[in-house]
């Protein structure tokens, strides 16, 4: 007999700080030693710590990070920040192509991410996120709301986009006696 282990998830919230990385990492790997997905967290917390660092760095508001696990050990991680300009190379995947969702919403869509292309070796940075993008399993982002009311007059409706990545532990299979 095989069980497996309900959904679950979590939510933090953090400031624009340079201690939010740390935190997040933190985080990150309490949870997945609680839900015994400790394989996941090495490479976990470098992917959420390298789209946390890109919020810091890249906006001046709050963001969050979310977190959700699922049965046959898929790990979420979603983070949300203000701006929304999705950087290369989240903005050539499907989800990036100005679908606007709820404020609210859990996260991302499910379905599988495109391929991106390749760097630019002489940039000054962005591998950081084509590095996410490599190790994650599936990733995307998807734009949250123009800030907009119905009659297209500047609002208070919500702004910023979700990155999200999903990684999938190779190992999760409890056996019941």
């Amino acid at each position: 007999m095989l069980t497996v282990a309900p959904g679950w998830t979590y939510a933090l919230h953090l400031p624009h700080d340079p201690r939010a990385p740390r935190i997040a990492r933190t985080t990150l790997r309490a949870v997945l030693d609680s839900h015994a997905m400790g394989e996941l967290a090495e490479i976990a917390e470098l992917l959420a710590s390298e789209l946390v660092t890109n919020t810091y760095r890249h906006t001046d508001g709050p963001s969050s990070m979310r977190l959700r696990g699922s049965a046959g050990g898929r790990l979420r991680v979603t983070v949300r920040d203000t701006d929304p300009t999705v950087p290369a190379p989240f903005d050539r995947s499907p989800h990036s192509a100005g679908v606007a969702i709820a404020a609210d919403a859990a996260g991302a869509p499910e379905t599988a991410a495109s391929t991106a292309e390749a760097p630019d070796t002489e940039a000054d940075g962005g591998r950081g996120l084509e590095i996410v993008r490599l190790c994650a399993d599936n990733w995307g982002s998807c734009l949250l709301g123009s800030g907009r009311d119905d009659n297209g007059r500047p609002g208070r409706g919500p702004r910023g986009k979700l990155l999200w990545v999903e990684l999938v532990q190779r190992t999760r299979f409890v056996m019941a006696a």
